[in-house]
Order: structure tokens, then C-alpha cells, then sequence
């Protein structure tokens, strides 16, 4: 598969220009790809000033996106700001070239910004097939916590003196995404955690972030990376806008997990609401 980054910097508060500035860029994408990953809150920049900004469901934006996967055929993902039953969600949507979605809502809202008081948090992730791959898009501030990204296997049958052999152990996913607004300052955290995320989950994880400066002078530095599943960067870029297109093989994540089967002596765990 064909994953395409796109490390930008963003325009604050405003979604035309947001917009317009990344159509530029996917519609100049030097090879045809299967997913377009854009950044958290990609039509303004981190904002806690979701009454401004907010959006409905199934109007521009939500248009926009399928335009461009429509267009490219792709998938196209991010997140925006989404107002909803008198509700704001830093909301990320997964756009299908056929116009099928799903979203996902930020379960772990950035207190330390006031996140939390502004936004509501959601309640379920969710895993996209796509390709002959399963993927996990997830939220930024999501990565800091290993158990809502933890690539739960289905446990293999045990066997008893009647019973067939074990079958094999099946993954929930095997690319873990984090579109992200992760600022310069906590750089360091968002590298060690990627690659984290991609050992324990025996996973490609990819993270796309920003650059630049937003309006509250928050500095970002990018560090928009691909990791394998041994948890080698095979891609970093730091402080520059950049489009990075990386091809990932299954084959090559099926055989390590068959190679080096950690996945089966994980501790099993139910997660609480």
C-alpha cells in the first residue's frame, strides 16, 4: 500500500485557505497513492475556539474531503471541528473514494489546553479495511495512552483433549495512524511514542503533524513519521512542509509476526467506559 503525509503548515481559522492550499498539494502528488493522511484540525489549527469555527456534518469540509478521495482514489483522513447535536468533536473522517465514511471522535481531549471543557469526547475507535489492510485512525493526545491504542489479537482457541488445534491468532489491525497538532515543545515524547506504539503492537505506525506557528504562537516541528513493526523509522521529517509518499508491504508484517510471535504471550485486559 501507498500511504501519502502531508506535513503542512496551517492557516488559522480559516478552512478556505486551509482547504485550497491542501487541494494544491494533492492534486500535484507525484505518484498515485491508496491513502492521504492530513493533520489534526486541519482547516484551522489547534483551536479551542470551536464556536467560530465549527462545522456540521455533510457540508463543506465533510464535501471537500470527498471530493478529493473521489478524485485521487484514495482514502483521505483527518480531523476538523465538527458541531453535532449541540455538541463540538475534534472529529476525524475516514473518506472512501466510493463516498462510504466513518469518523472517529478524539477519545483523550488535551486537558492541559482546555480541551476537555470545550469538546466532547467520543467513546469507540474504529478499524477501516482497506486495500487487504486494517488500519486504526487515531487522534494525537491519543498516543500518550497505550491501552486505547493497544492492537488487541483475538486469543487463539485453547485445545482440550477433544478439541482441533489452536487456531491461528488474528490482529486488529495492522496500521495504527495518529494525525496530530503536537507541539515543538513535547517533540521528543511524540518521537519515543511512535515507536513505541509500533514495538508493543507489533504494527506499522505512521503519525502526520504540522509545522510553522499557530495563533496562540505554539511552535510545531513536524517529526511526521512512518515506523515499521520492529519499530525502525523508515521515514522523519523535521521542521520543513513536506509530502512523503511510502509504500508499505503486509507481506513483510505478516512474516515477522509469524517469525517473532510476541503478540501471543500479551496480557489480556477488558476496557472499561
Amino acid at each position: 500500500m501507498n500511504i501519502t503525509l502531508l506535513q503542512t503548515n496551517l492557516y488559522w481559522h480559516d478552512p478556505v485557505a486551509n482547504r485550497a492550499m491542501l487541494e494544491e498539494r494533492i492534486f500535484n502528488l507525484p505518484d498515485p497513492t491508496d491513502l492521504i493522511v492530513l493533520p489534526e484540525m486541519f482547516t484551522t489549527g489547534f483551536t479551542m475556539d470551536a464556536r467560530a469555527v465549527a462545522e456540521p456534518m455533510n457540508l463543506t469540509t465533510f464535501r471537500w474531503m470527498k471530493q478529493m478521495a473521489s478524485q485521487t482514489g484514495a482514502v483521505v483522513t483527518g480531523s476538523y471541528v465538527v458541531k453535532e447535536n449541540g455538541n463540538f468533536f475534534n472529529r476525524l473522517i475516514w473518506m472512501q473514494p466510493d463516498g462510504q465514511f466513518d469518523t472517529y471522535d478524539k477519545r483523550h481531549l488535551f486537558r492541559m489546553a482546555g480541551e476537555d471543557t470545550v469538546y466532547t469526547a467520543g467513546a469507540q475507535r474504529i478499524v477501516k479495511e482497506w486495500k487487504g489492510w486494517r488500519i486504526c485512525p487515531l487522534v494525537c493526545y491519543d498516543l500518550r495512552f497505550p491501552v486505547w491504542s493497544r492492537n488487541t489479537p483475538v486469543p487463539p482457541h485453547v485445545p482440550t483433549d477433544f478439541s482441533p488445534s489452536p487456531k491461528p491468532t488474528t490482529f486488529d489491525y495492522d496500521l495504527l495512524l495518529y494525525v496530530a497538532n503536537w507541539p515543538a515543545a513535547r517533540r521528543n515524547p511524540w518521537n519515543t511514542l511512535l515507536q513505541a506504539r509500533a514495538i508493543e503492537n507489533l504494527s506499522y505506525v505512521v503519525g502526520v503533524n504540522r509545522v510553522g506557528q499557530d495563533g496562540n504562537g505554539h511552535p510545531y516541528s513536524g517529526d511526521s513519521a512512518v515506523i515499521d513493526f520492529k519499530g525502525e523509522v523508515l521515514f522523519r521529517e523535521t521542521d520543513v512542509e513536506t509530502v512523503h509518499q511510502q509504500t508499505l508491504s503486509l507481506d513483510e508484517l505478516r512474516a515477522f509476526r509469524t517469525k517473532f510471535p510476541a503478540n501471543l504471550d500479551a496480557d489480556s485486559f477488558t476496557l472499561l467506559p
